[in-house]
């Protein structure tokens, strides 16, 4: 692995971050405005369609496609030409991943589209997408097992004729709220007899489908996020054959597919939370003075600043190692690298946040600085994809596997 960029990622980085600096963190106090003026969690403010111009207008679309196509403006760049991009986003969250049409879900509903939708979903919902004219919900996680073992999903998709009629209940389907959102992709339960990891599939789901009922929109440490977790109540649900991704029983595969990058672009956009949350609690420390000093003269504040970077540089390398190896041998032999991020990124962003909140005193649990907002994003992520244990486990039967084998070959 080299540790330098590729002149096309360089150049992206080069734009994106005048962008950010021109355009986006000018936005966010506008942004802030009017969410607040419009009362609606779930408005969807009219600056951020004026960014989304503007970042298309510059070439800072669909970023995270990996193949190039004109019509959708994607510049076909690899994970590791990505990294860097998605880290920079990572430093204003709620706008500018949405901006560049790289935000999630959206980005791992468009690559399930166009690995395993039909050419009606493709023209449907695929193209909307990827033109940002339209938003998707992620449906998966259930209130009643414990989704965190995708083998315990219950919700029933039954063959009837030509159609599937859906029954069940998810949670924490995040984008369902957004006020552009049309269409779910939702996995279920189509064979309860096959085998443990055939009993499952995904299928495209109309948001407006009858039977499709929005019971809430769950809040996260308090936080009503505008694209909102919402709970959703399947009834009778009825969508034809046709709605299928791939075939029965390939939702495992499908979810494989659309998790390893989900994972790693979440990691990518924790290291940039953790540079800016760094940046305001030096900021911080140099502004504020202490029994006759400046905060940031002082020891512990110094070992802080000392440790995040530490912390910062070692977390962007995995991330970085684990972006090759997606690129050079594929996710799967990339998977101990890519739970090991899912589980490092988070933890090493949370402890630089809270120290940046620290520093802060009062105003870091404010809304006046986006720290607080930061920790709670950051610590649900060490649940949302799968939970620090499960990525544990992955890294810990495969260290036990690699042992076996060692210890088989002599």
């Amino acid at each position: 692995m080299e540790f330098t960029f590729s002149e096309r990622s360089r150049e992206y980085q080069e734009k994106l971050l005048a962008f950010m600096d021109e355009h986006v963190y000018p936005s966010e106090s506008v942004y802030h405005t009017q969410m607040a003026e419009s009362g609606n969690p779930n408005f969807h403010p009219p600056v951020l369609e004026e960014l989304k111009a503007e970042a298309r207008s510059r070439g800072l679309w669909n970023l995270f496609h990996p193949h190039q196509n004109e019509e959708w403006g994607s510049p076909g760049l690899s994970n590791l030409d990505y990294a860097p991009l998605a880290e920079i986003m990572g430093r204003s969250p709620h706008l500018a991943p949405e901006a560049c049409n790289c935000n999630a879900p959206d980005t791992g509903n468009m690559e399930v589209l166009q690995l395993f939708g039909t050419d009606e979903h493709k023209e449907k919902y695929l193209k909307p997408l990827l033109a940002g004219e339209m938003a998707s919900a992620f449906c998966m996680t259930e209130p009643a097992v414990a989704s965190s073992d995708a083998t315990n999903v219950q919700l029933s998709m039954t063959r009837d004729g030509d159609e599937y009629v859906l029954n069940g209940r998810k949670w924490f389907a995040s984008n369902a709220l957004h006020a552009n959102c049309r269409v779910l992709i939702v996995m279920g339960k189509t064979d309860p007899q096959a085998a443990t990891h055939r009993q499952q599939s995904m299928m495209v789901v109309p948001l407006d489908t009858p039977g499709v009922t929005i019971v809430r929109g769950l809040p996260v440490f308090g936080y009503q996020d505008r694209e909102g977790h919402a709970e959703i109540l399947f009834e009778d649900v009825r969508v034809p054959t046709n709605a299928l991704l791939a075939g029965e029983g390939d939702g495992f595969m499908i979810s494989q597919a659309r998790l390893g990058p989900g994972r790693i672009h979440h990691c990518m956009r924790s290291i940039g939370m953790a540079e800016r949350a760094l940046d305001l609690m030096i900021s911080r420390a140099q502004e504020r003075v202490t029994f006759g000093e400046p905060v940031a003269n002082r020891s512990n504040i110094q070992d802080w600043i000392a440790e995040a970077r530490i912390d910062i540089e070692m977390i962007r390398l995995l991330t970085l190692k684990t972006a090759w190896l997606m690129d050079t041998v594929g996710n799967q032999k990339a998977r101990t690298e890519i739970a090991a991020i899912k589980v490092a990124g988070p933890q090493v962003a949370l402890k630089i946040i809270d120290r940046a909140i620290q520093v802060h005193g009062g105003a870091g649990v404010t809304d006046d600085v986006p720290l607080a907002g930061f920790y709670a994003h950051q610590r649900t992520l060490r649940i949302a994809d799968g939970p620090d244990e499960v990525h544990k486990r992955t890294i810990a039967r495969g260290e036990l596997k690699r042992m076996r084998e060692s210890v088989a070959q002599g």
